[in-house]
């Protein structure tokens, strides 16, 4: 810390309890009076420096006892010991730590040139301007003493001057200038090697990064902090930067940020009270940038998350939902998973705030010239677009507050609906989640059950979504039956895949068996044994195809004259309204890679799964007849 000597008399100054004496050998012959502290000294060399002092002595010229009252001294006692000490020519070192106090007390006490030379005002002032302002270290100090002189340093333009001073350095490579920068208590030479006491180490620091001055920033008052976040903005500094010191800000403040995660090596400072804590939350949410990916999501949340523990306002928890629905892609599930706060706790976890931030994140895709992709391209592209990403987060979000029994029906199938239909490539998430609803609420009716499954497309759950959902007593018969018929669908198309790949390889053969014979002697034999087990197995495959395709046309007609026969009882023209109309959409075929030994382990696997269906179809055709 730099320093500057003032005076070279030695010390005269002795306190007793709540009283300074000066032992000049002189009786005292006026009395300061500064707060609860008295000060006992002499009238010539306060006069001698002080216009103030000098008017006051006048007026007191009558008394018996001259008692001077100074209870509006910038700086208190504090400051007038050091101003007394310079009236008396004794030593004193003027710092960043006592410049600004000195500063104004002279200012107060019209300590310059005109009453004596080299005075109090012009010896601080040169000293604030000549060193303190020239170092960043140097400078934060003095904005810290502002705090406690304010007015008297605004006004004599200190903390704009310093804080000039330190939005200058923040924007420029301190590498380039050998400042001295604080951090974790690591003093810096201006030669950039590592102090120790004073003494150069030898060592080299390491680079520093855009937010090598967060920390040391972040030990301003909020106020000071915030004339300089918008000092660094008029300037041009970038969002990002500007994100990141606030976001530091926030976590070394607000203990709420640090409790579910752990959110970076920032330590924390004694605790704000909660009106304390809220206002400087809502405080940086007015600060940040509003581009989107300034902050990370899961700071976001953590902030309204924050917000909701102080009950911030309205206003101040809308902007963090709209903030966070800009970048919902970017979001985890943990995070996402707000826990409600309300006096009622009529649920576990805030759905009511997932589903805003949703439909901001809705609405902006819109408003980006988002479009709805037909199926078939969502399917050759998961990731096509970031809503694919929001929707699987929303159907593992859905299934993690399925378990809450308090989760009323309306409120989980709105959100679950909310997610455009083009978003889910699969509806295995959703179809997870409505299993997990169904089970933790059972005493749901057959109707509710009916409803809320008409938020699945039988047609986009997989093979092993089918399978599940086929032997699923929780579901509704008819989406049972409407299961079966779309995985017969999905088997049938598989089989035709694998037939069509092993006929393109079939072709093939020749081509191959030809290059080997001109190149490899021992190409051909290999061809022509592969040929032969190949042939044979094609030839099993298409007989055991025209049964299946027998089996599966019979299984269709039992199933539409079960649904005419159903249909008498009054709700049995389903099977005939649904099936024949779903059997012209279009179903995504899945294609099988042959391999060597493939077609034998096809064969097992598809009789061993048709026997199983038949099974299944026995099973919910003994329930339509009872039902009828």
């Amino acid at each position: 810390m730099a320093s500057m000597k003032l005076g070279s008399k030695p010390d005269a100054f002795k306190r007793q309890g709540q009283a300074w004496f000066c032992t000049t050998g002189l009786p005292s012959d006026v009395t300061v009076e500064v707060g609860d502290m008295s000060f006992h000294l002499h009238k010539f060399p306060l006069l001698s420096k002080s216009a103030c002092l000098a008017r006051s002595i006048e007026e007191n010229a009558d008394q018996e006892e001259c008692v001077i009252k100074l209870n509006d001294i910038p700086g208190g006692a504090k400051s007038f010991e050091l101003v007394a000490r310079f009236c008396y020519g004794v030593k004193i070192e003027l710092s960043p730590a006592n410049v600004v106090y000195l500063r104004c007390a002279s200012e107060h006490l019209e300590m310059t040139e005109e009453v004596a030379e080299d005075n109090l005002i012009a010896q601080s002032e040169m000293f604030l301007n000549q060193v303190v302002l020239r170092n960043w270290k140097d400078s934060l100090t003095a904005l810290e003493t502002c705090d406690d002189l304010l007015p008297h340093a605004e006004n004599l333009q200190i903390v704009k001057r310093c804080i000039e001073s330190l939005a200058s350095k923040a924007t420029t490579d301190p590498n380039l200038f050998g400042w001295p920068i604080r951090e974790h208590g690591i003093m810096q030479s201006p030669g950039g090697s590592v102090l120790w006491n004073g003494i150069s180490t030898g060592a080299r620091p390491r680079n520093f990064n855009a937010d090598w001055w967060y920390d040391d920033a972040s030990s301003l008052s909020f106020p000071m902090y915030k004339r300089l976040i918008s000092t660094m903005e008029s300037r041009g500094i970038q969002p990002e930067i500007i994100a990141g010191s606030l976001t530091y800000y926030a976590k070394k403040y607000l203990p709420g940020l640090n409790r579910r995660h752990s959110m970076g090596t920032v330590p924390l400072t004694a605790a704000l009270s909660e009106v304390e804590q809220k206002n400087l939350l809502e405080e940086i949410d007015r600060l940040l940038p509003v581009q989107k990916g300034i902050a990370s999501t899961k700071v976001l949340l953590g902030l309204l998350r924050t917000a909701m523990i102080l009950k911030a306002s309205p206003t101040c928890i809308s902007n963090l939902e709209k903030r966070i629905g800009m970048q919902l892609d970017q979001a985890t599930l943990e995070d996402l998973l707000l826990p409600n706060f309300s006096y009622t706790m009529e649920t576990l976890y805030n759905v009511e705030c997932v589903h805003r931030i949703l439909d901001h994140f809705l609405a902006m895709d819109q408003a980006n010239g988002g479009e709805s992709p037909c199926l078939d391209d969502v399917m050759a592209s998961p990731s096509l677009t970031p809503i694919t990403s929001v929707a699987k987060l929303i159907d593992g979000y859905l299934a993690e507050i399925a378990p809450d029994i308090n989760l009323k029906l309306p409120k989980f199938q709105a959100l679950a609906s909310a997610v455009p239909e083009y978003a889910r490539p699969l509806d295995d998430g959703l179809y997870r989640a409505i299993d997990i609803y169904l089970k933790a609420h059972s005493w749901l009716s057959e109707a509710e059950r009916e409803q809320l499954c008409r938020l699945l497309d039988c047609q986009k759950l997989s093979l092993e979504a089918c399978t599940h959902a086929a032997q699923n007593e929780r579901l509704p018969l008819r989406v049972v039956v409407q299961v079966l018929f779309f995985e017969q669908l999905q088997l049938r198309t598989s089989i035709a895949g694998c037939l069509l790949v092993s006929d393109n390889l079939e072709g093939s053969r020749p081509l191959r068996s030809g290059i080997a014979t001109s190149g490899e002697a021992g190409g051909w034999a290999t061809a022509v044994r592969e040929n032969q087990v190949l042939k044979v197995g094609m030839d099993n495959m298409r007989m055991r195809l025209a049964e299946l395709e027998k089996e599966c046309s019979s299984m269709r007609q039992e199933i539409e004259k079960l649904g005419g026969r159903s249909s008498k009882g009054g709700g049995g023209g389903w099977a005939s309204r649904v099936v024949p109309r779903r059997l012209g959409l279009k179903v995504r075929s899945q294609m099988c890679s042959v391999q060597e030994g493939s077609v034998s382990e096809q064969q097992r696997s598809m009789s061993a799964k048709l026997d199983k269906l038949q099974a299944k179809v026995t099973k919910h055709k003994k329930q339509l007849a009872a039902d009828a």
